[in-house]
């Protein structure tokens, strides 16, 4: 099993680069991290965690250029949104931003993706959030196209693209690993139709059975990476019973010398593990 950070970066914190550094030193294989473009200051929409929006969703950096940041001060580390939200993104700049990363990185980005939870905030960027789900499938299968095909050209009912060039390509192959985010029956299909790994949430009910699950709906043994998992030796030990491949433990957004020392504490619980 493979262990991996997953965290906010935001201007409070550590900087990218040297979070992404001290990731990769620790042993490390991945980094994945989250997004958020605004918070509408209306808060209409009830937090998923069940208390106040904690600070760090009102102040964090472009995944984008946090992650080309790390890519280039490491060598190894896996540079991935956890998650990037589809529906608001246009997917001609994603596609780009994405290959953009997978050639600085030397063929290392992961794009994890969702849907989202912010009703105001999909709004402000013209999101029906009734929609969400159709708009996010169509512009995944429009970015698909334009990593994959030389002159490219996608024509849904939410997404129009005409026949364009768009580079560069991206240096994995066909493009990079897409991972879905989410536990939820639709999910699981986006998995199977266009998904290269599944990043569901620690503390979902009968993980071991979903993940069974989801790999016989794909056809393959689609890979597993768990997000903010649990920070103790019995949870990684079920993790690892369940069929989980990476471990993605969650970083909170402190200061410097507090995140080093998550970090340490993390790396001792996989060194054991291992």
């Amino acid at each position: 099993m493979k262990f991996g950070i997953s965290t906010f970066v935001t201007d409070e914190g550590i900087d990218p680069a040297e979070l992404g550094v001290a990731a990769e030193q620790r042993g490390f294989d991945a980094m994945f991290l989250a997004e958020h473009t605004h918070i509408p200051s209306s808060r209409e929409t009830p937090y998923p965690g069940g208390t106040d929006l904690p600070r760090h969703y009102y102040r964090t950096l472009d995944p984008f250029v946090s992650l080309t940041a790390a890519a280039v001060a490491t060598d190894h580390l896996l540079v991935a949104t956890g998650i990037a939200l589809m529906i608001q993104r246009d997917p001609i700049i994603t596609a780009k931003e994405v290959a953009s990363l997978d050639r600085v990185s030397g063929g290392r980005a992961i794009l994890g993706v969702g849907a989202g939870w912010n009703r105001e905030e999909m709004r402000n960027h013209g999101t029906e959030p009734g929609h969400r789900g159709a708009l996010m499938d169509e512009r995944i299968r429009a970015i698909r196209s334009l990593w994959t095909e030389e002159v490219a050209e996608f024509h849904g009912d939410h997404v129009d693209i005409e026949a364009s060039y768009c580079w560069p390509k991206p240096v994995q192959q066909p493009h990079p690993p897409i991972y879905v985010g989410g536990e939820s029956e639709r999910s699981v299909e986006r998995v199977a139709e266009y998904g290269g790994g599944w990043l569901p949430r620690a503390g979902t009910e009968d993980l071991a059975g979903n993940i069974a699950r989801m790999r016989d709906r794909a056809g393959w043994r689609v890979p597993v990476s768990l997000y903010a998992a649990g920070d103790d030796a019995s949870s990684v030990e079920e993790y690892a019973r369940a069929g989980v491949d990476r471990v993605l433990f969650y970083l909170p957004t402190v200061d410097r010398d507090s995140t080093l020392r998550h970090l340490d504490q993390f790396s001792e619980l996989a060194r054991k593990a291992l």
